[in-house]
This record gives structure tokens, sequence and C-alpha cells, in this order.
């Protein structure tokens, strides 16, 4: 890992264009991002026992330019996999929101199941990364599991850090661990002896009503924290599951390889149905000076100013006085004021859904590993 942390430039575009919303639902804080079209069934992505809201923005940034709905929410503080239960559908009913299609990562994953087995009414589909089905070899190994809420958090940290490999990395690997190591600084003690409760308790994955075909399994098949095993064992239970295997990406595929995954997640949603509204207000968020944005004002400009004359196919003054004059005018002037009309909402649509391929393909990022659930 770096010495000194320097946060990725996208990051500091996404959180200058995406709010962070915080809400209390009882005795509880939710800290939470939303964004894309709301007439769309949101994506919940749910992090690992690492990660914060923050460690899914490069999937927030580029879904909701393809018109996709995503909401990426840190863990609260709940003290047994009951109170999660209990907790999530109250935020999801704080927030309006019925039916979810949900994407956890290592603990997140098992979380999503557990939610999933316990309200099937609720959720529509699943994506699981690196995760488990149950938390027997995590409490085994985590002796001191009964006392985790009163250990001090430097204990805690480096029990969730423990994982990290030293050694070199490939680039886009390092920078996935250092931006999550610096979300981990950002978590209370509270914070971390929750996720590690959460982690150790004794709890495992019961017959879930949804469909083998609504489920992706997305793992890596390099070092990973979530042993090969546990992994194996979820593919095993899910075999209708669609398979989205990524040669590399650690942990923290969602930033190692945030273009892969991205497309996993794109294929899973049209795959269960849901259907993406491109956004134009979505493109350019809170004004920023992206070039596609101003190219397509100018041309709207450029198609509001001409002489309604040349839209209606009749030529106008200056080009009467013109004729008047005898000036060798070229007719396709006029064909050309006729092509230059508004173009309708869904030229616009598809217009926006192109300009978005070009910056998803643009927004590249590195990304690491990191070896806590």
């Amino acid at each position: 890992m770096k010495g000194v942390f320097s946060a990725p430039g996208d990051y500091i575009h996404f959180k200058s264009q995406v709010p962070l919303h915080k809400i209390s639902i009882g005795s509880r804080q939710w800290r939470y991002y939303e964004f894309g079209p709301r007439a769309v069934p949101p994506l919940i992505c749910l992090p690992g026992t690492p990660g914060t809201a923050d460690v899914y923005y490069k999937q927030i940034m580029s879904l909701s330019n393809k018109g996709y709905r995503v909401i990426s929410v840190d863990i609260p503080r709940v003290w047994n996999h009951h109170e999660w239960i209990q907790a999530f559908e109250k935020f999801l009913d704080a927030i309006d929101v019925h039916h979810v299609h949900l994407y956890g990562t290592s603990l997140g994953g098992f979380l999503a199941q557990l939610f999933a087995q316990h309200r099937p009414r609720r959720v529509r589909s699943l994506i699981l990364s690196n995760s488990f089905l149950d938390t027997q070899s995590f409490s085994a190994s985590m002796p001191w599991a009964p006392v985790v809420s009163w250990a001090p958090s430097f204990m805690l940290k480096r029990y969730v850090l423990i994982g990290i490999r030293d050694g070199p990395h490939e680039p886009f690997i390092a920078d996935s661990v250092d931006f999550v190591v610096s979300q981990v600084e950002t978590l209370s003690r509270e914070d971390l002896a929750s996720r590690l409760t959460l982690t150790s308790g004794a709890a495992s994955i019961g017959p879930l009503l949804l469909s083998d075909s609504c489920i992706t399994i997305m793992d890596t098949n390099d070092y990973c924290a979530t042993p090969r095993e546990l992994k194996d064992q979820v593919s095993e239970k899910y075999p209708g599951a669609r398979r989205a295997s990524l040669k590399s990406g650690g942990d923290f595929p969602f930033l190692s390889r945030p273009d892969e995954v991205n497309l996993h997640l794109q294929l899973h949603l049209r795959r269960v149905g849901v259907e993406a509204k491109p956004d134009i207000s979505l493109q350019n968020p809170k004004g920023s000076s992206g070039g596609g944005s101003n190219g397509k004002n100018k041309e709207k400009e450029d198609s509001d100013n001409p002489p309604k004359d040349h839209i209606n196919g009749s030529p106008s003054r200056d080009d009467k006085d013109k004729e008047k004059e005898g000036a060798n005018n070229d007719p396709s002037d006029v064909n050309s004021g006729e092509g230059s009309s508004n173009p309708t909402s869904e030229d616009h649509i598809h217009s926006a859904a192109s300009d978005n391929d070009d910056i998803d393909d643009s927004n590249k990022v590195n990304e690491t590993n990191l070896k806590i659930p």
C-alpha cells in the first residue's frame, strides 16, 4: 500500500456531483448515495466489512449514465442478523422503495441473501460477488468474537485489514486496496465492531424462493479474502445461476475491474427485465463542463436559432434578396436548413446513450485487493 493516499480524480468528480444522504430511522443512521432515474427499479449495492457506500462510486456514475438507478448504502450499526433484516426493510420503506435488485460483495452478499430469504416479496434478483453461505469459518478464526463490541478501535482495524497481502501488486489492484483502506479509516469503532459481529455471528443461508435464473454469481479467480471453498458452496447452492467469472480483481473488482463489473451488472439487469431510462439531465449533473453535453447544447442552439423559414423548407428573406440580386445560391442550403430542425426527445436519448458509451470507455480506473469479507 502507498504511504500517502491521494483520492482519485474520478472520485473527486463523483463527490462533486452526487450528494451524500443521511437519514435516521429509529436509533440508526443510514448513509447512502442515490443516482439515476427514479422511475427505474433500483440496484442497491451492499459493501463488505471494510467498505462504505463510497466504494461503489464507479458503478453509480457508469450505470446512472446508462439510465439505471443505483443506491449504495453503508451497513448500519446492527448487532445481529435479525436486526439487519428489520433495519433494512425499514430503510427501504423510508426511501419509498418496494422491490429491489441487490448487489452484494462478501459480507454484503451474505446480508443480501439473508434479506432475500426472509423478505422474498421485496427482492427481485441478486448479484453475489466473492460471497459465502454461512459464518462458521469466520467465527472459528476469531475466538475473541464474544467481546468484539468492547475491543479498541486499533485492534478492530488491524483485524479488518490483516488479510491484505504485503508485496507488489498490479497498479489497479494496489489502487483499489488503497481506496478501501482509506474508507476503513472513516469508520468508527462501533461501525467496525458491528460488522465483525455480523461476520462472525452464527448464521447460515437457507432455501430461497428466488429462482436461480434471477441470480448472478460474479467471483474473481485470483487471491481473495473469501476462501475458494466458500465461494464454491455459493455456486453449488444456485446451480442455475448465471456465472460471471473475472480473471483478476481481488476483493474489490468493482474498483479494480469497473468496466467488466459494470458490463455484467447491466447484463444482469437486462436479463431480469429492468428497463433503462436514459435521462439527459444526468449526463452532466450540476453543470459540469463535459464536452459531450456542451456539444449537444450547441447543436440545440444551432437548431433553435436558424430562421423558422429554413425549418419549414421555405427560403428566408436574405435568400430572397440574394435571388433578386442574381446570387448563385446552392439549393442544398435550404435542404440543410430542413436537416437542422430540432431533434426529437428520442433522438436526444439515443444521443445521450451513445455519449455514455464513450464516457464509459474512457472511464477506466485502477483497483485493488483487500481480504476481509
